[in-house]
C-alpha cells in the first residue's frame, strides 16, 4: 500500500512520519511555506524520543501524482476543507481505467462525525478513524506528537459499519508504525465519543490554553458536555465514554513532555494561532447545535461557543480575549432559548 496523506499538518503528518518510518511509502499532501520547508529539507519529526528529519515526498496539488491500484487516502485536513479535498481527488483517474472514487479506499482521519457522510457521496470504499493523537503543527517544516510508548491511539472501521481485509492491512501497517490501531466494526461510536472531548477546543481558543485548568472553564465543560449528553439522548445516539478510551489507550499511549518544544492547545486552538482564518467549530459544537435543532434540544452553550470561534478564526484574534463566565453569562443571557 502507498498512503497519501492529505493535510500534513499536525494528525496527517505524525501518521506519515511514523508509517514512513516503518517502511511504508508514503506522499504527503500540503500547502505554502509548510510544503516549500518539507521539500527543501524534509519534514522534521518531534516526539519524546526525539527530533528527526524524514525525506519523505511531498506535493502540493493532487495533479502531481499519479494514482495506482493499491493507494490509499487518508483525509486528514480540517473538516470545514473536506468537500473541497474531496472534490479534488474523486475523480482522478487510477492505473487500470478506473477513478479514485470507484477503487481506492479513503480514510477520514479527523475530528467530529461528518466527513465520512460528505466522502460517501463520492467514494465507494469510506473509512472512519477515531484519532487520540496529541500533536502539533506550529510552523512550516515540523510536526510534535507527544505520547509515548505508543504515538496514538487510532480506532478504524468501514463507514457506516464493519470491517474488511483492507483495514486489517492498515491497522497492521499502524501498529508497525507505533500506534494502537484496534479495527471495530462500530467506529462511529468512537467518533462520536471522541466528539465529546473536542467540544472544549472552543474554550481554549477564546479564553487561551490554561483557561482549561480553571474553575470557571470547568464549570463551562460541563454545560457543554450536560448538553451534548441530553441531545445524545434524544437522538439515540450511542459513544464511548472518555473512561472506556482511557482503558483502551492504558498505559500505551501516554502524554509526555518534548525537550525544546512550547506546551500547545488542541487543534482549534493551534489553528488560531497559526491565523489560518477558519476554524472546525462548526463540525464540533455546531454538529452538536445541529442536533438539537433537529431533535428540539436547547444547546446554548454549545451554540455560543461555535459563534465566538468563528468569529474569532475571522478576525484573526489571538485567544485569551474573553472568559469562560462571560461566555457562560452570553449564553445565558442571548441563547438560553435556542432550538
Amino acid at each position: 500500500m502507498r498512503y497519501i496523506i492529505v493535510g500534513a499538518g499536525a494528525v496527517g503528518g505524525t501518521i506519515g512520519a511514523r508509517l514512513f518510518q516503518s517502511g511504508c511509502e508514503v506522499v504527503l499532501v500540503a500547502r505554502g511555506a509548510h510544503l516549500d520547508v518539507m521539500r527543501a529539507r524534509g519534514l522534521r519529526f518531534l516526539s519524546p524520543d526525539g527530533q528527526v528529519a524524514l525525506p519523505v515526498p511531498a506535493i502540493g496539488a493532487p495533479d502531481e501524482i499519479k494514482l495506482r491500484q493499491g493507494d490509499v487516502l487518508v483525509l486528514a485536513v480540517k473538516t470545514q476543507d473536506t468537500e473541497a479535498a474531496l472534490a479534488d481527488w474523486a475523480w482522478l483517474p487510477v492505473r487500470g481505467g478506473t477513478a479514485a472514487a470507484h477503487s481506492l479506499p479513503v480514510i477520514c482521519a479527523q475530528n467530529g462525525i461528518s466527513s465520512q457522510a460528505l466522502a460517501l457521496r463520492r467514494f465507494r470504499h469510506v473509512y472512519g478513524m477515531c484519532v487520540w493523537l496529541p500533536a502539533a503543527y506550529l510552523e512550516p517544516g515540523v510536526v510534535a506528537a507527544q505520547c509515548a510508548p505508543l504515538t496514538g491511539m487510532l480506532h478504524l472501521g468501514r463507514y457506516p459499519s464493519g470491517t474488511d481485509e483492507v483495514l486489517a492491512q492498515i491497522s497492521t501497517d499502524l501498529a508497525a508504525g507505533n500506534f494502537l490501531a484496534p479495527v471495530t466494526a462500530d467506529v462511529m461510536r468512537w467518533k462520536y465519543g471522541k466528539l465529546v472531548s473536542n467540544l472544549i477546543n472552543a474554550v481554549e481558543v477564546l479564553c487561551g490554553a490554561g483557561a482549561r485548568y480553571t474553575a470557571a472553564a470547568a464549570e463551562l465543560r460541563e454545560r457543554v458536555q450536560d448538553e451534548v449528553v441530553a441531545v445524545y439522548a434524544a437522538a439515540g445516539i450511542g459513544y464511548a465514554s472518555e473512561a472506556e478510551s482511557r482503558d483502551a489507550r492504558g498505559s500505551q499511549v501516554q502524554i509526555q513532555t518534548i525537550n525544546g518544544w512550547p506546551e500547545y492547545g488542541s487543534s482549534s486552538w493551534q489553528s488560531l494561532v497559526r491565523g489560518a482564518g477558519s476554524i472546525e467549530t462548526d463540525f464540533l459544537n455546531g454538529e452538536i447545535v445541529l442536533l438539537g435543532r433537529e431533535f428540539g434540544v436547547p444547546t446554548p452553550a454549545n451554540e455560543v461557543l461555535q459563534w465566538l470561534a468563528n468569529r474569532a478564526a475571522a478576525q484573526r484574534q489571538a485567544p485569551g480575549w474573553i472568559s469562560p463566565a462571560e461566555i457562560m453569562a452570553l449564553a445565558d443571557a442571548s441563547f438560553g432559548t435556542s432550538v
